[in-house]
């Protein structure tokens, strides 16, 4: 099954469209498209983002590493390096600011009907997408790939076997989830 849908593009690009549309509305019902729940975020008055960012984190993480040991899906980390970490955190950083979004917030909040997403954030998204595509061969060489790390992942730094990295993790972030339900956070 896992074959015929990797082969045909028109499916990959359903599913793709389902999922997106899945995922906004769960962002949605989640209430992170929210201007008044994101500024609560940043003020650290209301940790809702937080929360279903963890609870994102480790069920991906999960799965992920579930269907990886079942043989379903093969993972092709790409390279990083401290340059692209720094440059991409201050570009989301500075629209974050600005506007008060993430790009996933920014499509739930479309959907939801806010002008300021539409209008704001949707230039925002064509500007840096435009903006990467012209810049970011430039910037490659002097800064992008200052302090490149390539493919390694945690596991392989620690040279352990992913579960044992994976187990601890899950577990960690769900007791720190639980501590944010707990303390009415």
């Amino acid at each position: 099954m896992l074959e015929k849908i990797h082969s045909n593009q028109r499916l990959q690009l359903g599913l793709g469209l389902a999922a997106g549309v899945v995922f906004g509305f769960l962002l949605q019902k989640g209430g992170v498209s929210s201007y008044d729940v994101i500024l609560g975020q940043l003020l650290l008055t209301d940790f809702t983002v937080v929360k279903v960012m963890l609870t994102a984190v480790i069920t991906g993480m999960l799965g992920i590493h579930v269907l990886k040991s079942l043989g379903w899906v093969h993972l092709h980390p790409k390279p990083g390096s401290v340059g692209t970490t720094v440059v991409g955190g201050l570009i989301f950083g500075v629209g974050f600011a600005v506007l008060g979004y993430c790009p996933g917030t920014i499509v739930g909040a479309i959907g939801q009907g806010s002008l300021d997403a539409l209008t704001g954030g949707l230039l925002g998204i064509l500007i840096g997408a435009w903006g990467f595509a012209t810049f970011s061969p430039k910037l490659e060489k002097p800064i992008l790939i200052k302090g490149n790390f390539g493919t390694l992942t945690l596991p392989e730094l620690l040279k352990v076997k992913p579960w044992f990295v994976v187990i601890p993790l899950a577990m960690g972030l769900t007791l720190l989830l639980v501590g944010l339900e707990i303390g009415g956070l």
